[in-house]
């Protein structure tokens, strides 16, 4: 499952560099004949995409690595750092990107070639939405963090190109304002995307619990034991590939080192085959010592 995670996820950050290289080559010629500011925000946003996808192509793999002796939880939250850099190179774009579309709205110039424009943008929707689908589909596969923010920059690049086609068209027919106008939408909207990315970013450093869903599965294997009477303290949180999982399972305080240990090495393989790859630790406890006023997660003598 690890080497299929670190195979899908270095697919993706291959695919979405070289993705990026055409679409710059091509808005690059393509801006520099129209002159449209629409355009060149679609091409500083590509150019954004590059460094981003380009960061996560050399981040993901050190956080593949597996553990050493100075990391022994592994590397995987170099993934988030990844996502969190992306978001400090698209917020750091803004600014430029919104001082032109307010110069060209205060001066409004026409737009040369607004036909070839379309088409190139047109050639973007349709790469976009391959690469999209493919970052989806790693997505589903691994819950990578890294490539959930790569795809939020690919999603944006996608309503983008609709954003530059509508302006174009619209300038085409004497709408001179509109070129400035969706520049301005499409600064407003990788902001947005930026902000969604960072905030990501942040939860998966400060150890996020896993979703309430994955929580009650986890809470639905261990108590699926009849020797086990009560659980608490759940503590779930990721780290790239990884899945953390602890839980204290109250058992009969009569019942011996070897069948408690054997019960909770059972929940911990169940545990393990549903979020693998996981590490998953199984404290036992004896009812007598378990304070009454504990908060209990599922108590079977409620």
């Amino acid at each position: 499952m690890h080497s299929q995670y670190s195979k899908l996820v270095k697919k993706a950050t291959y695919f979405a560099v070289i993705f990026s290289l055409i679409l710059i080559i091509i808005k690059f010629f393509t801006w520099w004949i129209t002159g449209s500011v629409s355009m060149l925000a679609s091409l500083f946003d590509s150019s954004i995409d590059l460094l981003a996808s380009g960061l996560n192509f050399v981040l993901i793999r050190y956080s593949l690595k597996p553990p050493d002796e100075d990391h022994r939880f592994g590397h995987g939250k170099a993934e988030s750092l990844s996502a969190l850099a992306q978001s400090a190179f698209i917020i750091g774009s803004i600014a430029f990107l919104l001082l032109n579309s307010i110069k060209l709205l205060l001066h409004p110039e026409p737009v040369n070639s607004p036909l070839l424009g379309i088409a190139i943008s047109f050639i973007s929707i349709v790469l976009t939405s391959g690469l999209i689908l493919y970052q989806r589909y790693v997505i589903k596969q691994t819950n990578s963090q890294a490539i959930k923010a790569d795809m939020l920059h690919y999603s944006a690049d996608f309503f983008m190109n609709i954003a530059v086609v509508i302006a174009l068209f619209l300038t085409w027919y004497g709408v001179i304002y509109a070129d400035a106008v969706f520049a301005l939408l499409i600064g407003a909207y990788i902001l947005y995307s930026a902000l969604k990315i960072i905030f990501l970013a942040i939860q998966d450093l400060l150890d996020k619990a896993l979703p309430e869903e994955d929580n009650e599965l986890i809470l639905d294997i261990a108590s699926s034991f009849p020797e086990v009477h009560g659980l608490h303290d759940l503590k779930t949180r990721r780290s790239g590939p990884m899945t953390f999982v602890q839980l204290h399972i109250e058992l009969d305080d009569n019942m011996s080192l070897v069948q408690s240990h054997a019960i909770a090495d059972k929940i911990e393989k169940l545990i393990s085959q549903q979020f693998e790859p996981a590490e998953v630790i199984i404290h036992q406890d004896p009812l007598s010592v378990v304070p009454k006023e504990k908060p209990r997660l599922r108590n079977k003598f409620k």
